[in-house]
């Protein structure tokens, strides 16, 4: 049977665990392009990577945050709230982190589907990773 017209909910669980720590729920995936649902608890700070081949598009549900992206010579620190909505370009090293009590929850359509856990690496980020103590504490400058 063809999973072509299928319909998607996130799952009440995490399904995998992102590259980068943050919470992955599977949406709907398609031959171009697949979907998720993302979830970064508060306190928390995702790992600094970079994807290979895959470009995001990222859309924010719920929460309060900042993403770091540096490609090439820019690099730029956006706030993240309800509504917004920004690009990851393949080889854009990027990181994210919650701000105040609630959850970060982003929808995020990845171009082509994701490939699998080899596709995101390392990369030096803008903050130290996993809890940035109290919900958001923290430089909001790169390297700080």
């Amino acid at each position: 049977m063809s999973r072509a017209l299928d319909l998607e909910r996130p799952a009440r669980d995490c399904d995998v665990l992102a590259p980068d720590g943050s919470e992955i729920r599977l949406l709907a995936r398609g031959r171009r392009g697949s979907m998720v649902h993302c979830t970064l608890n508060p306190g928390q700070v995702s790992l600094p990577v970079a994807h290979r081949s895959v470009e995001e598009l990222w859309y924010v549900l719920e929460g309060a945050g900042q993403v770091w992206r540096r490609l090439g010579g820019e690099e730029r620190i956006v706030d993240l709230s309800p509504g917004t909505s920004l690009s990851i370009p393949a080889g854009a090293h990027f990181q994210f982190r919650t701000v105040g009590e609630r959850p970060l929850r982003i929808a995020i359509v990845t171009m082509p589907p994701w490939p699998g856990a080899e596709e995101a690496y390392p990369v030096e980020g803008c903050w130290p990773a996993g809890s940035s103590g109290p919900a958001g504490a923290g430089s909001s400058s790169p390297g700080g």
